[in-house]
């Protein structure tokens, strides 16, 4: 066997060749694109035996997707994309120096994957049509996460020069980013211009609303009212930044809708969607965002502890002696604990067996996000079992050791 590891930047990638004992067979800095590639596999070809296999080849490697990773599979080595903090922490037990560089990454990558492969996951054995579905799930919630960045970039303008607009949405239960705030901020982004507005003018952001006679009243008076300001040149300023804002707020809100369709069609065409979305918590958003980052690679987790391991929701133990400390987990995939923190928090009004775990453990001091955790792991685990057996979520099936055995 072989054991290549390989340290990636940009334009080139440094590569080291090991032998089943750890010895050095070469080393060479290799470009990205195909002329690398074909040179990656003319380097293989000098050290792997005539009667050696594509498989015999492990490579090691800080990414597990790309062009790169994925021609190297393509090829039929296997490939393990490695965490960089768990490349860190290898370098470390090579060398205690704290020296680094690319041909010292590539050798403890290379040396990394020849002893320890059997606690390494291996990449690329997902499905064509799972990594698509997480192709347009993470557009789609990085385009969420854009949203509430430029929502806050323009609520912290509008609260240095326009706080009506504030109180407006307080008073009428309207987001800041909902049509008739845009709609007004586009057509009048300062007080002055605001305060000449006429109910005639304000009724169409209202448009499809109920009680709209009533509400472009209200936000007639509040316009118009007295509130606090700022020079005449800075409103000029902030109101020109602001009418960038909401010009950016209205296509992202466009597209997000845009991409939320692309989801579900993607999520539609695989052949788990119904087991997840069967789910307690778990629609179609919040499924495929779940099956993308847990991927459909078969034996990915041995069992359903490793997936809850992998996503985050299980607790650690640190023990020394006679301390022991039981602790949440901070290193993990924040888009999958995010999935799954949301799924807790739906199946709590939509499922009466996970509101009852979640009762039971607030009732034993668990304050709520504790609480929402363990619930989660639950279902985590629930999750698992339901794919393991190819079976919809059943809710006497899951909750069996809480419920009473009829007599």
């Amino acid at each position: 066997m072989l054991f290549i590891g390989d340290d990636w930047a940009e334009d080139h990638h440094d590569v080291e060749v090991q032998d089943e004992h750890g010895r050095v067979l070469r080393r060479a800095r290799l470009r990205e694109g195909i002329e690398g590639i074909t040179a990656f596999g003319e380097l293989v070809g000098r050290f792997l035996p005539e009667d050696g296999e594509a498989a015999d080849v492990l490579v090691c490697i800080e990414v597990d997707r790309g062009p790169w990773v994925n021609a190297l599979i393509a090829a039929g080595y296997r490939v393990f994309g490695v965490d960089p903090r768990q490349a860190h922490r290898h370098r470390e037990i090579l060398s205690s120096s704290g020296a680094k560089s690319d041909k010292g990454d590539a050798h403890a990558l290379a040396d990394m994957v020849r002893v320890r492969r059997h606690q390494l996951l291996e990449a690329g054995r997902d499905s064509e049509i799972s990594e698509a579905v997480k192709v347009v799930t993470r557009a789609h919630q990085s385009m969420i996460w854009d949203r509430t960045r430029h929502m806050l970039r323009l609520r912290s303008a509008l609260r240095e020069y326009f706080p009506a607009i504030l109180i407006l949405c307080s008073e009428l239960d309207l987001a800041l980013t909902s049509r008739p705030i845009l709609a007004l901020l586009a057509k009048a982004p300062d007080p002055g211009s605001a305060a000449k507005l006429t109910p005639r003018q304000i009724l169409p952001m209202f448009k499809g609303c109920r009680n709209k006679d009533a509400k472009a009243a209200r936000v007639q008076q509040i316009l118009r009212g007295e509130h606090l300001g700022q020079p005449a040149v800075v409103t000029a300023a902030y109101a020109a930044s602001v009418r960038s804002s909401v010009a950016v707020l209205g296509v992202v809100i466009e597209q997000i809708t845009v991409l939320e369709e692309e989801v579900k069609a993607h999520f539609g065409r695989h052949p788990a969607a119904e087991i997840i979305c069967s789910q307690p918590g778990l629609g179609p958003i919040l499924g495929a965002r779940v099956l993308a980052e847990f991927g459909d690679a078969p034996g990915r987790y041995r069992s359903a502890k490793a997936r809850k391991n992998y996503a985050g929701t299980s607790p650690i133990t640190k023990q020394s002696g006679k301390t022991r400390v039981v602790a949440a987990r901070y290193v993990h995939n924040d888009r999958l604990i995010d999935a799954l923190q949301l799924q807790a928090s739906c199946a709590l009004l939509h499922d009466t067996d996970a509101k009852t775990y979640y009762d039971q453990l607030r009732a034993r001091g668990l304050k709520h996000n504790p609480a929402l955790r363990q619930l989660a792991n639950r279902l985590v685990g629930i999750l698992h079992g339901c794919l393991i057996h190819g079976a919809q979520y059943d809710s006497a099936v899951a909750w069996a050791h809480r419920h009473p055995v009829a007599a």
